[in-house]
């Protein structure tokens, strides 16, 4: 496995039959590359070694539910649910279908761990580009996580060491989205996204 597809199979929500598969994910993840990226993903598995299948629902809830700029919605950080989000949801709707990458039915196409699948499936140069657009969000997720002490951080810091140094201007614009939070929409009560785009179930806000 790369180190996408690992984290998009961690950042998931931890169903069963995914928990199960933490043993097969820590084989996989000593066959990577020594390098800081390896490091902080065995860092979460020693971490959350003694969880259950209930304590790691539990911690992921706590991680990503209640905070919004912890949120895996990649959009929702920049556009928040105003109507311009919607587009940015549709093209990302199209790249899945261009590639033959199977949208799950129950998740808007940002959510980071769908993100990471498609990431998988390109070369180490696009994939670091195609994420490389969302760096904001991504560090802003991770700058979440750091506050609570998430055991879920090391996630975030190997996803920021695959993509490199974050520059100087998306770190400035992580800070002002940390203290505005996203924009809201001004006029129109018109759904954020066209039916295309939307999951059979909605996420709740985050």
């Amino acid at each position: 496995m790369t180190p996408y597809k690992l984290l998009s199979l961690l950042l998931s929500y931890p169903e069963a039959e995914l928990h199960a598969l933490r043993g097969e994910i820590r084989e996989a993840t000593y066959g990577l590359p020594e390098d800081p990226v390896r490091e902080a993903i065995l860092a979460f598995l020693d971490g959350t070694h003694r969880w259950d299948c209930s304590d790691a629902q539990e911690a992921y809830v706590g991680s990503f539910d209640f905070n919004r700029r912890a949120g895996l919605y990649l959009t929702y950080a920049y556009q928040g649910d105003r109507r311009q989000r919607g587009v940015a949801l549709l093209k990302l709707r199209r790249l899945y279908e261009r590639l033959g990458v199977q949208a799950r039915s129950n998740e808007l196409p940002d959510y980071l761990p769908l993100m990471l699948e498609l990431a998988d499936m390109l070369e180490p140069a696009q994939a670091r580009e195609f994420l490389g657009e969302f760096r904001v969000a991504i560090e802003l997720i991770h700058a979440a996580l750091a506050d609570q002490r998430s055991p879920y951080l090391p996630l975030l810091s190997a996803l920021s060491a695959l993509l490199g140094p974050a520059a100087e201007a998306d770190l400035a614009e992580v800070l002002r989205l940390a203290y505005e939070g996203p924009p809201e929409e001004q006029v129109g009560l018109e759904p954020f996204a066209p039916p295309e785009v939307m999951p059979t179930r909605v996420p709740e806000a985050v």
